[in-house]
């Protein structure tokens, strides 16, 4: 899926590069409409929530333990 996704993006946008971490998680079939509408508002979605303060709220939610090594910020 990622080596699909990645060659749509740089086809529509050469920039294109994948950040550090990623995170997946599997949807039941009756949230994929609430899904769609979450990844059509994600931009403006973040702009109040980071991603990483998302995640941890997802994961904690969860109850799966948080490695804080993979919320470190990594530059080159």
């Amino acid at each position: 899926m990622k080596k699909a996704a990645s060659a749509w993006a740089n086809q529509h946008d050469p920039r294109f590069a994948w950040q550090t971490g990623y995170a997946a998680f599997s949807v039941c079939s009756d949230r994929i409409p609430p899904m769609i509408r979450y990844i059509a508002h994600q931009e403006e979605h973040h702009r109040k929530l980071s991603s990483a303060a998302e995640l941890r709220a997802l994961l904690t939610e969860e109850g799966i333990d948080i490695d804080e090594r993979f919320f470190e910020l990594k530059r080159d």
